[in-house]
């Protein structure tokens, strides 16, 4: 018995377990947010690269959003490096809000940056 476990072990104990969620358990893909603020943060880096905003909502008060981007081995195939955004950058983001009611957060879906044009959507910089 303790030679079955330790043959379990030996063949699964060692493989690292992967696990991917699907954006639209925690997403409404469905349905589309606009935000508009000044980057705070862009941390490129996999599984997902996020991007954190500060965005002004219609009473002044500042919240910071985040936005759930491709990993860095896509963003990197797209063109771009940790060096594409800066702090205090323009940013305006489009995707999809989260599930959870209140949470600042969004899968990225179009990224413009307006000083000098950028625009990612999805197959690289425009």
């Amino acid at each position: 018995m303790r030679a079955g476990f330790a043959l379990l072990f030996a063949v699964f104990g060692g493989v690292p377990a992967y696990a991917h969620h699907s954006f639209a358990a925690t997403y409404f893909e469905d349905q589309s947010v606009k935000i508009e603020g000044k980057l705070v943060d862009f941390d490129f880096r996999s599984p997902h690269s996020l991007v954190s905003v500060e965005v002004a909502d219609d009473q002044g008060k500042v919240n910071t959003w985040v936005a759930e981007w491709r990993s860095s081995a896509r963003l990197s195939r797209d063109g771009l490096s940790k060096e594409s955004l800066r702090p205090g950058d323009h940013v305006i983001i489009t995707g999809s809000p989260w599930r959870t009611s209140g949470e600042h957060r969004v899968h990225l879906k179009i990224i413009n940056r307006p000083s000098d044009g950028f625009k990612w959507s999805g197959g690289g910089p425009r």
